[in-house]
């Protein structure tokens, strides 16, 4: 399934869907953070997804990025709130979703990085060299709320 995002653009569709989702930082212990590059829109992003019935966020995010990448994480903090009626995230089956994401500090405990159906590559990279990978902006506004080392942060 494919996604459009849209970040406050006039044209796009009104969101139809609410969900709540986590995404994780996840930083190693050489300060390297671990991305993931989507299969639905080809941007790299941080590992995450949506919350089922009967998880916990940490829960959320524990799953999701072992899921996506393959690495075992354990929550160590929260980078931030993110939910931007401007974002919407646009999927090919008519559902379009309005964000609501809490992001998650996480570091790794285990596992091996693996690619998933959800994801095309799978990467451990320095700070800086994020600055030039093809990224949706609220992620990268993620990465640089964790990089600004500021209390977690309410968007």
């Amino acid at each position: 399934m494919t996604r459009r995002d849209y970040e406050n653009d006039p044209d796009a569709p009104p969101p139809n869907s609410l969900v709540p989702a986590a995404s994780v930082v996840v930083v190693d212990e050489s300060g390297r953070v671990l991305l993931q590059r989507r299969v639905d829109n080809g941007m790299w992003a941080l590992p995450g997804g949506k919350m089922e019935l009967g998880e916990s966020l940490a829960g959320c995010g524990v799953r999701e990025t072992k899921e996506e990448t393959g690495i075992d994480i354990e929550i160590v903090g929260i980078v931030g709130t993110y939910t931007d009626p401007g974002h919407v995230f646009a999927y090919d089956d008519g559902e379009v979703r309005q964000e609501f994401s809490i992001c998650l500090l996480g570091r790794p405990v285990g596992g091996s990085i693996a690619v998933s159906d959800e994801s095309t590559e799978v990467a451990w990279f320095a700070p800086e060299e994020i600055d030039g990978l093809p990224m949706v902006g609220n992620i990268r506004r993620r990465v640089d709320d964790w990089r600004s080392g500021a209390a977690p942060v309410v968007r």
